[in-house]
Order: structure tokens, then C-alpha cells, then sequence
């Protein structure tokens, strides 16, 4: 078996290299691996230089890094005219987006997911906000999107980060690089843009955004902000309300963001950074008919969620030998979701204003610090970098079931029920949820280089955890629960180890790289939402680890041809297993079940054909199944089967490019085309529901105004595509899918100072 797929893989990687070489025409990826640029590059064409990252916890150049990195520029973001993570992160190799609800979606790398809707433990992807740990352990009550204005640059590092970064980077990691204060310069921009989608009932899109930056003390103390607003319009219809509401799921993002730079002596850097961001969705995005644009659910499902970040960072130089990073963050952050439970819970009632409803009501905190002392690279043979970090997050959920009119139909029919109204249905509640946990995370982390000859590197790391879940579920007495008693579960688990890394690079010249990498990734585990609701449910769930390797190469050929490509194979242990009880409360729970083989391969390449016209194109060949049974008592035949492929994990995907700059005309104008397909996936082990098999084109054009002003019309989904993107949840009633926006067009003006 790992022989055959190890050839399967071989023969992708040729096929993958064949396909961007010999079909130059695929157009360009939005890739940083592939797509040269700078990060602090004002000027809106591209240029050659390199894009500089810091996710290693360094400022090192992308291409010299030995191992997968995508970085994406400002700039570049700009161009392609990207708002959210869906605009851009599903074009980067070995990586898709499961875009449900907005706040909450999740970015998965490398197909290592247990479902498309969203993990019930820890994400299998770490989210940070320069350098900040912004998502908590366990079933994450918000994703921070962060809106692109003002952005540095996004990095994503593909595979297992445990060694630098801890828990939650078995698929890899997502790094927003926000912009902060600069003491050198005044400087200012602002960007409008107003738009329409298919089916939105003639409702508009619309965007404005505004940045300020004000130096205090020229080149020692600045000041930076902030605030945009963006608004998109809904384009399903949700039939079921009364009036019908078209376009039912308008989508509202409002961001603030502030920091404060202070350099009172050479070598000494104090930043202070504050980012607030909140969204508001008016209906879900879900549709319940195929092949429509239609939902019916007899109420509205509003969803809000928000973070409040702030932190203070310590960057001291101290001398020829090191630098000293300290930073610390306190991250808060809420979540507001209402759902319709069409079960006919009680009253019988399935459809209508009556039928049960769900709302829920979380919020987390989150607390890091973080201290690190990194060599200066003087070109000697060895560099070493070593740390250490504590994690405190603490997170309440109260979930409540609401089915209007059941008390009074229970006092009228008691002798329908085991217990009293006063117990299943107290003021029309038939079910409560209480959720209050808490998460510690220690580590001591370092990585060292060594060079024993011109052209080679040694790298090994490793980090020592130790970490601690501590939960209590309540599930209060009700008709869902079946008990007059409230059910209850708790759980402390504390839990140690060692994560280690190893790579070799050759690097005989500054155009050519090679190197092997073998990594390691875990999850930490905690408790079970549904704990104690049946006996079948475990009350928690233990962590899992993926262990990772890979072998890559990064070359530049006649400063024209750039190629990034690599090669890996995964091994998950203990998968944390989201599944699912009986008909018809259908508890959600995650039990360590099972392991499963990734093998695959990454290809990012981008050819400048002429000074004006660029080529560029990502494809990603991933094959990845379960390599042991894994049990599920409710499933048919108890279980999944070794083969059965990962949910959500698509054979192919490509996204590919192709611009048309030119600079040395009047207006600058600049054309690109788009396009990105995924294959065919399942969405949830045993389902024959699947998501993918859809192409996307898109297009833009831009032109310069009278020298401060760009001028950018776009259309995305230019065929009006219909694609799915989940379909996590099925019911005897009707299918839940979430879909590609429809087509969408508009004008967009930036000004820059």
C-alpha cells in the first residue's frame, strides 16, 4: 500500500511540473512562492525582489527558507482586490477554505481534517495576528478573518509547526502581518468600492476603509490608525419567512486597528498594537433546496462575532551576538449564533415562525506571552534561536433549545410524557447547554543551524510542552435530554512531551535550494460538548499528532522562471473524529479514533514571459485516507474503512494567473485573469454528499488617476459558476449546503498620500 502511493506520488509531482511548464496559458496563482514582490513596496506594480517573512520568528527572505511558505503581499492583495481569507487563501498550494459561516470558517492545509464544517477540538491550523496566538483550544467560538486593508502581508507556512509554534499547527499555519506605526514618514490612504451580486435582489456591495499615519517624533515615536467598514449583499432567499426576504445573508465587517511605535534609543523598539473586528450576518448561509439559491427555515439565523486584541512587543537589540523579542497579548472575543431546529421537537411543529430554535452565546479569552533570544546571522557557521511562552485561555458557552409552545402542550397532554412540563419545557426551554473550560499551554522552544560546508545547513529543533484541559459540560434537564436532572461531565487532563524537527538544505548559490525536512504537530484534547448525554459519547478526548516528511526544492532560472516545489507524506495518529449520536438529536462528539496517510505534492510556478506579461500557476496533488478503521457506533457498518477518503480532501486543485502589467504607460494599467478549480470530496466520512468539481475565472483591470489614484473594475465568478463548498449536515428534511458566491462585479478607487 505506501509503496503504490508513494509511486502515485512520484508520478503527480512529474505531471504537476509538466502541467505549469508545458501549459504556461493556465494563468497565474496568487502565490507568493510563485509571484516575486516586496511587502513594503508602495509602487501598485510588481518588481523582482524577494517578499521578507517573519513566521519563522526571523526576517528571512521566502525563497532561502528551507521549507513550503507562501507569502502574500500587500500589494498583492490589493491587485487581486482580495477582502477575506475566500478572496485569496484557496489559491495558494496545499491549501482550501471551508467557508460556512463567516468568523468561523476554517482554512485546512495539506487535507488533514476530520470535517468540512468546523473541528470540534482544536483547529488542525494555527491563526496568527502578527505573531499572536488568536484562536483558543477546543471547538473555536471565532476565526478572526482579518480584512486585508493596511495589511503587511499574509505568510501561510505548510506543514506541521509544533516546534516554534506549539498546539494547533498540524496542517500548518496562517500569520496576518498587520502594518504598525512608522516614525519615518507621513502617510495616508483610503479605498472605496461599491459592487453588485447575482441574486441579491438589486442590493449593493459596498466598502470604505481609511488609514492614517502620524509620525510624533520624526523616526522615534509614530502613531497608526485604522477603520473600515464592509458591507456584502445576501444572495439567497430565504422562502420560508414571512414576508419572503431576498437575499437573506447580508454580511457586515467593521474594523479598528491602532498602534503605537517608540524607539527611545538605538536598538530599542517598543509596539503597542490594538485590532478590534466584528461581523455581522443577518440570515445563515446555508441553502436547504439543491441546485438554488434558496433556504426556508421559518425564521431568521443571525450571527455575530468579534476579537478585541492587545499587545505590547519588546524588540532589543543586544549587540553583534543576538536580538531579544518579548511580546505579550491579551485577545477577547464573542460569538452570537441562532439556528432553526426543523425536528418537530414536542409540538410537532417542522416548519414555520413555531418550529424550535437554537441561540447560543460564547465568548473566550485568551493570554500569551511569549520571550525569544535569536542569534544575528554574521555569517558564521552556526545559528541558534531559543524561547519560551505560556498560553492561559479560558472560554463560557451557554447554548439554549427553545420550541414555542411546548410547556403549554405538555400541561395539556401529560400523560404523553415521562415528567412535567416544569421539568422537559420550563418557560418553552427544552434543552441548555453550559460549556466553562480552561487551557494552559508551557513551552521552551529553540532551533539551531549549523553549516559544516559551503552550500549545506543542518537545522534541528525541538520543543519541550506542557499543557492542561480543565472542563465542565452541563446539560441541563429537558425534553432533548430525556433526563429531569441535569447531566453533567468534567475533565483535567494535563499532558507533556517533546516535538522535534530535522531538515538538511543545500543551497550551492542564492537561485537554487533543495532541502529535506522531517516535522511534528500535535493537538491538545479536552472535553466532549455532549458529555454525559449518552453512554456511547466518551467525556473527553485525548490529543492527536501528525508526524511529517518532506523534501522541496526553490530555484530562479534566467530571472524569469521561478519554481517552488515539494514533496510530502504525513502520518495522523489518534485522529480527533468529529461524529455524530442518533436520529434525531444527532449529538455531535469527537472520540480519538483511527490514523490516516497524506501523500502529496505542491507546485507553485511563475514565468515571466515578457517584461509586461507574467505566467504563473499553483496545482496540488494530495491523496489522503484513513489507514486504519475507524469506528462510528451510529454509522453504517460501524464504522470507516482503511481508504476512505479525508473529508473535504480534494485529489487536485489549481489556481493559476495571468497579468498583464504595464508600467511604462500612462495610467499604468494592469489586466489580469484568474482561474482556480477543485476536485470532487467528500464532506463528512460516509456521506455521498461532495463538495468542488467547479472552476472559477475572474478578472480585473486597473488604470492610475492623476498620480494618487488607482481605479480597479472587477468581475469574480465571471461565468456565475455554481459550486459547493460544504454540505456538512443532512437531516430527513433537507440538505444544508454552502455555495460559491455568485457572480459579482464592481469598481474599486484606492488613493495613497
Amino acid at each position: 500500500m505506501r509503496i503504490s502511493r508513494s509511486l502515485r506520488t512520484t508520478s503527480a509531482a512529474a505531471l504537476a511540473f509538466g502541467i505549469a511548464l508545458a501549459a504556461p496559458g493556465m494563468a497565474q496563482a496568487q502565490s507568493a512562492a510563485a509571484a516575486p514582490a516586496n511587502a513594503n513596496d508602495d509602487s501598485y506594480a510588481g518588481n523582482d525582489q524577494d517578499i521578507i517573512v517573519t513566521a519563522t520568528k526571523r526576517a528571512e527572505s521566502q525563497s532561502q527558507i528551507a521549507m513550503p511558505i507562501s507569502a502574500i503581499s500587500g500589494d498583492q492583495l490589493n491587485k487581486m482586490n482580495a477582502n477575506s481569507l475566500s478572496d485569496y487563501i484557496n489559491r495558494l498550494p496545499g491549501v482550501v477554505f471551508n467557508d460556512y459561516q463567516p468568523g468561523v470558517s476554517e482554512v485546512v492545509i495539506r487535507g488533514i481534517a476530520a470535517t468540512t464544517y468546523h473541528e470540534q477540538g482544536q483547529t488542525t491550523v494555527g491563526y496568527y495576528l502578527n505573531e499572536i496566538n488568536v484562536v483558543e483550544p477546543g471547538f473555536p467560538i471565532g476565526i478572526p478573518d482579518v480584512d486585508t486593508f493596511d495589511l503587511d502581508r499574509v505568510e501561510v507556512l505548510r506543514g506541521p509547526q509544533g516546534t516554534l509554534f506549539g498546539s494547533s499547527t498540524l496542517g500548518g499555519l496562517v500569520n496576518y502581518v498587520v502594518k504598525t506605526a512608522d516614525p519615518s514618514k507621513l502617510d495616508a490612504a483610503a479605498e472605496g468600492l461599491i459592487g453588485s451580486t447575482a441574486h441579491s435582489g438589486g442590493d449593493l456591495n459596498y466598502a470604505g476603509k481609511i488609514m492614517f499615519n502620524l509620525p510624533i517624533i520624526k523616526d522615534k515615536l509614530a502613531v497608526r490608525v485604522m477603520a473600515l467598514q464592509r458591507y456584502d449583499a445576501g444572495f439567497i432567499d430565504n422562502v420560508g419567512l414571512t414576508p419572503e426576504k431576498k437575499g437573506s445573508n447580508d454580511f457586515r465587517t467593521r474594523g479598528l486597528r491602532g498602534s503605537i511605535v517608540f524607539t527611545p534609543f538605538e536598538g530599542t523598539k517598543i509596539t503597542y498594537l490594538g485590532a478590534y473586528q466584528d461581523t455581522k450576518l443577518d440570515d445563515q448561509t446555508y441553502i436547504t433546496y439543491a441546485n438554488s439559491y434558496s433556504r426556508s427555515t421559518g425564521r431568521v439565523e443571525p450571527q455575530t462575532t468579534s476579537f478585541l486584541l492587545n499587545s505590547l512587543r519588546l524588540d532589543q537589540d543586544l549587540g553583534d551576538v543576538a536580538t531579544l523579542t518579548v511580546l505579550g497579548a491579551i485577545d477577547e472575543k464573542k460569538n452570537y449564533t441562532l439556528f432553526t431546529d426543523p425536528y418537530g421537537y414536542v409540538t410537532g411543529t417542522f416548519t414555520g415562525p413555531n418550529v424550535a430554535y437554537d441561540y447560543a452565546n460564547a465568548n473566550a479569552n485568551i493570554k500569551t506571552i511569549e520571550g525569544r533570544i535569536a542569534s544575528k546571522d554574521n555569517g558564521g557557521p552556526l545559528n541558534w534561536l531559543i524561547g519560551v511562552s505560556y498560553m492561559r485561555a479560558t472560554k463560557f458557552s451557554y447554548d439554549q433549545m427553545f420550541a414555542p409552545g411546548a410547556n403549554a402542550y405538555i400541561t395539556a397532554n401529560p400523560g404523553g410524557f415521562a415528567y412535567p412540563a416544569s421539568v422537559l419545557a420550563p418557560n418553552d426551554r427544552i434543552y441548555g447547554y453550559l460549556s466553562d473550560t480552561l487551557n494552559t499551554d508551557f513551552g521552551v522552544f529553540g532551533e539551531a543551524t549549523w553549516k559544516p560546508l559551503k552550500g549545506f545547513e543542518i537545522t534541528v529543533g525541538g520543543r519541550y510542552y506542557s499543557t492542561r484541559a480543565e472542563g465542565d459540560v452541563t446539560n441541563k434537564a429537558g425534553f432533548v435530554s430525556g433526563s429531569p436532572v441535569d447531566l453533567s461531565g468534567h475533565t483535567d487532563q494535563k499532558d507533556h512531551g517533546f516535538t522535534p524537527k530535522a531538515s538538511l538544505a543545500f543551497r550551492p548559490n542564492s537561485h537554487f535550494l533543495a532541502y529535506m525536512t522531517y516535522s511534528r504537530g500535535y493537538r491538545v484534547g479536552g472535553i466532549n460538548p455532549n458529555a454525559g448525554l449518552l453512554p456511547t459519547i466518551p467525556t473527553a478526548y485525548a490529543s492527536d499528532k501528525v508526524d511529517n516528511y518532506e523534501a522541496g526544492i526553490k530555484t530562479t532560472l534566467w530571472n524569469r522562471l521561478t519554481i517552488d516545489a515539494s514533496i510530502y507524506n504525513i502520518d495522523w495518529h489518534g485522529i480527533q473524529a468529529r461524529l455524530f449520536g442518533p436520529a434525531p438529536q444527532y449529538y455531535s462528539y469527537v472520540t480519538n479514533a483511527g490514523s490516516a496517510n497524506i501523500v502529496g505534492v505542491e507546485f507553485a510556478g511563475s514565468f515571466r514571459a515578457t517584461r509586461a506579461l507574467t505566467l504563473s500557476t499553483n496545482v496540488t496533488y494530495s491523496d489522503a485516507e484513513l489507514t486504519t478503521f475507524l469506528p462510528d457506533t451510529f454509522a453504517v457498518g460501524g464504522g470507516y474503512v482503511s481508504g476512505s477518503t479525508l473529508p473535504g480532501s480534494s485529489k487536485w486543485s489549481v489556481a493559476s494567473t495571468i497579468s498583464y502589467d504595464r508600467d511604462d504607460l500612462p495610467g499604468k494599467p494592469s489586466f489580469e485573469v484568474a482561474h482556480r478549480y477543485l476536485s470532487k470530496a467528500p464532506v463528512a466520512f460516509g456521506s455521498t454528499s461532495t463538495r468542488g468539481d467547479f472552476n472559477i475565472f475572474d478578472a480585473r483591470a486597473s488604470f492610475t488617476l492623476a498620480g494618487h489614484f488607482r481605479l480597479t473594475g472587477f468581475v469574480n465568478n465571471l461565468f456565475n459558476e455554481y459550486g459547493i463548498l460544504n454540505a456538512p449536515f443532512t437531516s430527513q428534511f433537507a440538505p444544508a449546503y454552502s455555495i460559491v458566491r455568485p457572480r459579482t462585479y464592481g469598481l474599486r478607487i484606492d488613493w495613497k498620500l
